[in-house]
């Protein structure tokens, strides 16, 4: 196994030395690995990742697989002219994101890429968001394999999915290696991986070299991940990514690492990202000699890599992200408009027709209007306020380890109300229209207070929905007394079931968009003990619908306690805003 990479994005001092040689043809000088002629292969890698259903273009006819088909399809015509070979691989999770998709168990994803001709994926935690007779269903469907060597049958050593898969690319042996992030237990439902064990990358990527070196023939080796790239290795509460991983080995032993997770386009100045746009030039990261590449996410991108491999040596001449029909605030492409391949659309327009037959499917029923109307639900705590932080706060309890004690809503991200009668997705997708992930956190009862104090103040879209709790806000606390603590503007009986402590700790669900910030809310992402679950909002409120079929809102009503009392002098107000 060669051992040898150049580091740089420029030529060798080989190419250098070579430049002058001219071709017969005119004075254009020929490249190192012109000159070097069958002594010099060359190759291209085609990479996504982060599909998250997006098989259709969006409303505004940005990306989908029929628009990327043509942009992939353009590269290999390109490369195959100039006598090179192309590779497509994905860096994992094709699993939900979109309704039409998730409905359907991501079977219209799995089809384009094969349709696409994906060579080999990277298994993601998202496709551990469905029992594993699903994600079997879809390794059964895809023409490609998808690969993960720290994924083990829990007790053995048999690895659930094949640990990497040596490619012949324009004569090359290339052995591509998948990795998935260890942290996917604690970010999908413990049941769904009960039967599995994640192992840590870095220290399966050195077990996997050993048995490649000991069974194959091989002149690079490849990463192909789902572990998230973080600028300089920076991960905070993620587990360790693709930087890390590249930092662990030797130099050399490691060519590339095609990754996906964090969803950012790994596009370089230094150690820090690139202020990159749509149509910029984009450079990938080096770590340790190691080439490490993303392509953001949901196909917005397709990432083109072209490498040049001379006397066992790796050198990438060049590299872009290729948008996939996007546009500005103001509707325009970025860079030109590609057109869509028929084929795809001819595949899949029949699921895209029935994901959207699926939206109207009934799928619970209401007895009254569940108030989400902006006047109302952004001034006082509503039903549909509360009926959204006990189906956050189920989810949470029913599918993680921790008990959750009480939710917090942000009125802003509660778009509509709910008429009474049937309930579809349609319905539901309308109140949460965003995408945001169900989050939760436990802190101390010290923190709870400060955090409670902080957000139980808020007006407009950040003014709360709070449930269950016996707690009175003072709203003007502060304005009485400039240094006012967190107990003068929050006195709190109990949260949930439990007797407030402040030395206990408790555990609340929010949306992952309040905890980074959003609506002025505290920033808690860096919590040692936050979890972004990755599983959209609208997707746990449709799952809360279709357990709870006949929604009774006189069940639902703040005047049924649970909720706190907002104070403003003597008086007892409906919010703070008020």
């Amino acid at each position: 196994m060669t051992n040898k990479l150049i580091k740089g994005l420029v030529a060798t001092a080989v190419l250098a030395a070579l430049a002058g040689c001219n071709s017969s043809d005119d004075d254009t000088p020929l490249t190192a690995c012109e000159a070097a002629g069958d002594a010099c292969t060359t190759f291209t890698v085609i990479h996504t990742n982060d599909n998250h259903g997006r098989f259709w273009q969006n409303s505004d006819g940005e990306y989908g697989m029929a628009a990327r088909k043509t942009v992939i399809d353009q590269i290999r015509s390109e490369v195959e002219r100039s006598g090179g070979e192309t590779i497509l691989l994905s860096g994992g999770d094709i699993n939900t994101g979109v309704p039409e998709s998730d409905m359907q168990n991501a079977v219209p994803d799995f089809l384009g890429m094969n349709i696409l001709r994906y060579d080999a994926m990277a298994v993601g935690n998202h496709e551990f968001d469905n029992e594993l007779t699903v994600l079997d269903m879809q390794a059964n469907i895809a023409q490609f394999p998808m690969l993960a060597a720290n994924i083990y049958h829990k007790g053995s050593e048999d690895r659930y999915f094949e640990p990497y898969r040596v490619f012949d690319i324009n004569g090359l042996k290339v052995a591509i290696i998948g990795f998935t992030t260890v942290d996917t237990p604690k970010v999908v439902s413990p049941d769904n991986v009960a039967s599995l064990h994640f192992t840590d990358p870095q220290d399966e990527i050195q077990k996997v070299l050993v048995e490649i070196e000991a069974n194959e023939t091989v002149d690079m080796v490849f990463a192909l991940t789902h572990m998230g790239h973080y600028a300089d290795g920076k991960h905070g509460t993620e587990a360790p990514g693709d930087v890390k991983l590249a930092r662990s080995l030797d130099q050399g032993q490691l060519q590339a690492i095609i990754g996906g997770h964090s969803q950012n386009p790994v596009c370089m100045e230094g150690d820090e990202y690139a202020d990159f746009a749509p149509g910029d030039a984009c450079k990938p990261d080096i770590q340790n000699g190691t080439f490490i590449m993303q392509a953001h996410e949901w196909g917005k991108y397709v990432g083109r890599a072209d490498f040049e491999y001379m006397d066992g040596e790796l050198t990438l001449v060049s590299y872009s992200l290729i948008p996939i029909n996007l546009k500005d605030d103001e509707g325009n492409f970025y860079t030109q408009e590609v057109e869509q391949d028929q084929i795809v659309i001819d595949a899949l327009q029949h699921y895209q027709e029935a994901g959207q037959e699926l939206l109207d499917v009934v799928i619970s029923s209401t007895d009254g209007k569940l108030e989400g109307d902006r006047d109302m639900v952004r001034s006082e705590q509503t039903n549909l306020g509360q009926l959204l932080t006990r189906a956050y706060g189920d989810w949470v309890t029913a599918n993680f380890e921790p008990t959750v004690d009480f939710g917090v809503m942000n009125s802003g991200g509660i778009r509509a109300s709910i008429a009474p009668g049937d309930v579809s997705y349609r319905d539901v997708l309308t109140v949460q229209p965003f995408g945001n992930d169900v989050a939760y956190v436990t802190m101390s009862g010290t923190e709870v207070q400060a955090y409670l104090a902080n957000v139980a103040q808020k007006t407009g879209g950040g003014m709360p929905q709070l449930y269950p709790m016996d707690m009175t806000v003072r709203c003007d606390a502060v304005e009485i007394n400039p240094e006012a603590t967190p107990a003068d503007i929050v006195q709190i009986t109990s949260l949930g079931d439990r007797q407030f402590n402040l030395e206990s700790e408790y555990t609340f669900s929010l949306i992952n968009f309040s905890a980074s910030g959003g609506d002025d809310y505290p920033v808690i992402t860096g919590h040692d003990n936050y979890i972004d679950t990755q599983r959209s909002d609208a997707s746990v409120l449709r799952e809360y619908f279709e357990k709870n079929p006949s929604i009774k809102v006189a069940d639902y009503a703040p005047a049924n306690g649970g909720h706190p009392v907002f104070m403003r002098g003597g008086d007892i107000v409906k919010s703070c805003a008020k």
